[in-house]
């Protein structure tokens, strides 16, 4: 158990007035704005909030004499049911941030690089994420569930639910941030290059490990949902690929071939003798991993 007099660097039968005063001299030392840890500062609060409050000061004084915790009689279950607890408390992570990002047909079956700009959450500066002063939970002690055993000494359940005190965080704010008003976020912008897999389709996702969020020491991840937009003529619909022709003048329909620029080859399409705009053009095999090409052709001629 920590010894939180320590922390303090008081003694155990210190007065209100002098653990403030330590608190506060040790506070300015350790505060990360003045280059101090930002974990023995947290640690150094969370001393403070347990010895300046008469009830939990006087709770941990006894669970500090009496390791199995002031029952009223030993039950050798609780220990197992602590241990149980501590298992099944959820571990708090970043959520991954989700953005739609539009990609040109060609750009992907190219494999290209893509370079985007975003914007991502991160630890407020000011109050390095903790939103403002906080304060334990009273209810659940900081857990932020709260655990009931059921049974006897012998059969027992322990049933774990959420703390509607606190949300489930385990504290509750006293002085909000200034800077975020008690969020503890601010935003950040930030550029990322990426290789675009040349298999991806429509509404399918990007995952770039570390490159979301970030809040308590780690990143979340970053998810990139794929618009396919059509490029250069072309669209995709599954794995075939469709290009849109536009013939402009008399010439250009007494053409015998047009030249299609895919994204791996150039191509010599030999046109019908009848040029029919509501029936596409088919080409077997020159779409993507077997599939097929089909030419739209479109008529966008201007008379004098």
């Amino acid at each position: 158990m920590e010894n939180y007099y320590q922390v303090l660097g008081v003694t155990e039968n210190a007065t209100k007035d002098e653990i403030k005063k330590a608190f506060k001299e040790k506070s300015k030392i350790t505060h990360p704005d003045k280059g101090g840890s930002e974990e023995e500062f947290k640690k150094i609060n969370n001393a403070y909030s347990i010895l300046s409050d008469d009830e939990k000061k006087r709770q941990y004084d006894m669970q500090r004499q009496n390791p199995f915790g002031n029952r009223a009689g030993f039950n050798p279950f609780d220990i197992f049911g602590d241990m149980f607890a501590r298992q099944q408390r959820p571990q708090r992570k970043v959520k991954d941030r989700v953005i739609t990002v539009k990609i040109g047909v060609l750009d992907c079956l190219r494999s290209q690089d893509k370079t985007i700009n975003y914007q991502i959450d991160k630890d407020c500066h000011s109050c390095h994420g903790s939103g403002g002063e906080r304060i334990n939970c009273e209810h659940c002690g900081g857990s932020g569930v709260l655990t009931q055993q059921v049974g006897n000494s012998f059969f027992s359940n322990i049933i774990q639910t959420q703390c509607g005190h606190c949300s489930g965080k385990g504290f509750k704010l006293k002085n909000l941030c200034y800077v975020c008003n008690g969020v503890g976020k601010e935003r950040e912008f930030k550029t990322v290059t990426f290789q675009i897999p040349k298999d991806i389709q429509d509404g399918q996702f990007i995952k770039l490990y570390g490159q979301g969020d970030f809040s308590n020491g780690q990143n979340g991840d970053l998810l990139i949902r794929v618009e396919m937009e059509p490029q250069e003529g072309f669209e995709r619909i599954n794995n075939d690929l469709v290009y849109n022709h536009y013939f402009t003048s008399i010439e250009d329909l007494n053409k015998s071939e047009i030249i299609v620029n895919s994204y791996n080859e150039k191509m010599s399409i030999k046109l019908p003798k009848t040029i029919d705009t509501s029936s596409p053009l088919r080409v077997k095999g020159k779409g993507i991993d077997g599939g097929d090409l089909f030419i739209r052709t479109h008529l966008r001629y201007e008379r004098s």
